[in-house]
């Protein structure tokens, strides 16, 4: 059964009609934003000492954030195999020892001349030098791996700890990470800032997520996807659903990782979707997009893109990906609603989350 919302039906040609409700909110609250980014300029200008006194709190307070007892008691020490240590360092006389260790690392189409040329490589060998610089040490990012998978166990205790092998990878920034039942793979190169020379050319809603505090979220989505399974319904709610099942479950499994970090926006990016929950969705139901199947709705509510497209002058300044943000607010609301462990969660149908979610975006 499809569920529409006050009993709305799609009407294709009424995209640009005079601006409604939703609209003049929107652009009130975008307005308030600007007012508060300009205080703040403000503020930071006439009265550092207290806004360094703030930060100072601030941090205290996100350090005070605690593992729950029994999730932080189960032990887990993940082995860490710096591959990508030993690649640098490999010489000719020493490769078919390290391609022999590490078979699943070195593709059979490649013959060993290959990866002769490649030790040798300028572009691999400042690879090599820009990752050793950024990770000398793997000891902080272990900390964080192993608090996920202390999670993963609590939620999923026959889950298997892989061994963590960290590469480098041609800066193949689509699949940063390859989690197996017994391999997780780490191509540090993906990791090094979000304003680092290798990533000249790529968009910056891709780089500005290129940075160490990803690597574990991106760990906890390779995760996640396994878990959660497209449904194959081509609505806009099942996408949205869809993304705000993985969204919920990360969170669930990063207690320590900041909320925008999760999504992957900045600070201002989430409380730009904050401020404006309310009108996103009243944008969302009076253009009647729940229930649409037109493809258009992922590229400019759902995929990576530099911003979300309500095809209003103001588009520039909200953040991309707005309908996987809504989705994580109603399964929020539906968790909140239903006493039913995460392990159920992704087999929950969209239609089931929807109508029993009762959102409704806070004020």
């Amino acid at each position: 059964m499809i569920y529409y919302f006050f009993g709305l039906h799609k009407k294709q040609d009424l995209w640009f009609v005079n601006a409604t409700f939703a609209q003049q909110f929107m652009m009130v609250n975008l307005l308030k934003i600007e007012m508060f980014q300009q205080v703040r300029i403000a503020l930071s200008m006439g009265f550092r000492f207290f806004l360094g006194l703030t930060v100072f709190l601030m941090v205290g307070c996100k350090n005070d954030v605690k593992i729950p007892e029994e999730i932080s008691q189960i032990p887990i020490a993940l082995e860490v195999d710096r591959f990508d240590q030993k690649f640098a360092k490999v010489n000719a006389s020493e490769l078919t020892e390290l391609i022999a260790a590490y078979p699943y690392l070195f593709p059979d189409q490649y013959d060993e001349q290959f990866w002769r040329d490649k030790i040798q490589d300028t572009i691999q060998l400042e690879l090599n030098s820009e990752v050793a610089q950024s990770f000398p040490d793997f000891t902080a990012e272990t900390q964080e791996l192993d608090n996920l998978f202390k999670h993963i166990k609590y939620y999923y205790p026959k889950t298997p700890l892989p061994k963590v092998v960290t590469i480098t990878s041609d800066v193949a920034y689509r699949t940063p990470v390859i989690l197996t039942d017994s391999l997780l793979i780490i191509g540090l190169d993906n990791y090094l800032g979000e304003d680092h020379h290798f990533y000249k050319g790529i968009q910056r809603f891709y780089t500005q997520n290129f940075r160490k505090e990803q690597i574990d979220v991106d760990v906890a989505d390779a995760f996640v996807r396994a878990l959660v399974r497209k449904q194959g319904s081509r609505r806009f709610i099942d996408e949205m659903i869809y993304h705000g099942k993985r969204l919920y479950m990360m969170e669930q499994l990063l207690t320590l990782e900041a909320k925008n970090e999760i999504i992957g926006y900045t600070p201002e990016q989430l409380d730009w979707a904050e401020a404006n929950e309310v009108d996103i969705w009243t944008y969302f139901v009076e253009n009647e997009l729940l229930f649409d199947t037109d493809s258009k709705l992922l590229s400019r509510f759902i995929n990576p893109a530099p911003f979300s497209k309500f095809y209003l002058e103001f588009d520039n300044q909200s953040p991309p990906r707005l309908g996987r943000y809504i989705g994580w607010q109603m399964v929020k609301a539906y968790m909140q609603r239903n006493t039913i462990p995460l392990q159920m969660l992704p087999g929950k149908s969209s239609d089931e989350i929807f109508k029993q979610a009762n959102y409704k975006p806070r004020k």
